[in-house]
């Protein structure tokens, strides 16, 4: 992190030798969990702004593209989602996005953090609104352990982690992937954010090479938010027989009128048409 007091924020991407800057109108939080460091801030241009281990994860300006993208396309495509896992996901919204949706009527969050959701609860109130919900129940442990030891049938697994090292490595192995499967019932789907094609190839080729060995249909999809590494985000659909566009339920949607700033079915059906250099990716051996 710059020195507060030139009042600029950096975040440094070593691999390609780049950075993004943006101007802090004020320093309003900086905590150390167990686990890892919480900051926010105000900035010029882009609302507040949580980071973990000094790496952005949302902001008031962009949060919703993300949070949208990753909750609205498994719940579109399953015929009766009522039963939810979401790991991760500290700062609420992904549950707020995903409680827009009456017919889910149970959701878990795992979150090995409590500390992330006290602050967002605290600084981002309109991203943790979702914590409120009868529905939800909260298991603060390791996401790894919490699927190990789980008895419970889900109809959606989403995985909202952090980058593949410090508290979020585990939420990016085999062994996990295929307990998530286990867990599924016969309609499952699994979501997670699955990087950057630009600047994390490696990190993108592992986890399309690991979920498509095990589950019968994978596709990955993207999205574009501005405050994340390039601007170019990857997600994650795997599923039991479930195809996340043909499936799409969007006559389902549009009679439940959810208001939303990114997602919509034409968005759906088309975010999984990706470039050919991601398709390359996929399918090089470096």
């Amino acid at each position: 992190m710059s020195d507060s007091k030139t009042q600029w924020f950096e975040e440094h991407y070593p691999t390609v030798k780049a950075k993004l800057g943006m101007e802090v109108e004020q320093w309003l939080h900086s905590s150390k969990s167990e686990f890892q460091k919480i900051d926010v801030f105000e900035s010029k241009g882009f609302g507040r702004v949580m980071l973990i281990d000094d790496l952005v994860m949302l902001t008031e300006k962009d949060e919703f593209v993300y949070h949208e993208m990753i909750a609205h396309i498994p719940v579109n495509v399953h015929p009766n989602p009522q039963r939810v896992l979401v790991i991760g996901a500290g700062d609420g919204g992904t549950l707020r996005e995903l409680l827009k949706h009456p017919e889910i009527k149970s959701l878990d969050l795992v979150e090995i953090d409590k500390m992330v959701a006290d602050v967002s609860k605290q600084y981002f109130p309109d991203v943790a609104c979702g914590y409120d919900d009868d529905r939800v129940e909260c298991f603060w442990e390791d996401g790894v352990a919490y699927v190990n030891n789980c008895d419970k049938e889900y109809d959606i697994i989403v995985i909202d982690s952090t980058d593949p090292f410090g508290p979020g490595e585990g939420l990016f192995t085999t062994e996990f992937y295929q307990r998530c499967h286990d867990l599924l019932s016969n309609n499952g789907i699994l979501v997670n954010q699955a990087e950057s094609p630009q600047w994390t190839p490696n990190y993108v080729k592992g986890i399309h090479s690991k979920l498509s060995s095990i589950f019968p249909k994978f596709s990955m999809y993207q999205a574009f938010i501005p405050t994340y590494p390039s601007g170019h985000w990857l997600f994650g659909f795997a599923s039991k027989n479930l195809d996340p566009v043909k499936d799409q339920k969007a006559n389902r949607w549009k009679e439940k009128n959810i208001d939303t700033k990114y997602y919509n079915p034409e968005i759906h059906a088309a975010c999984f048409a990706l470039p050919n250099f991601v398709y390359d990716l996929f399918e090089s051996n470096d």
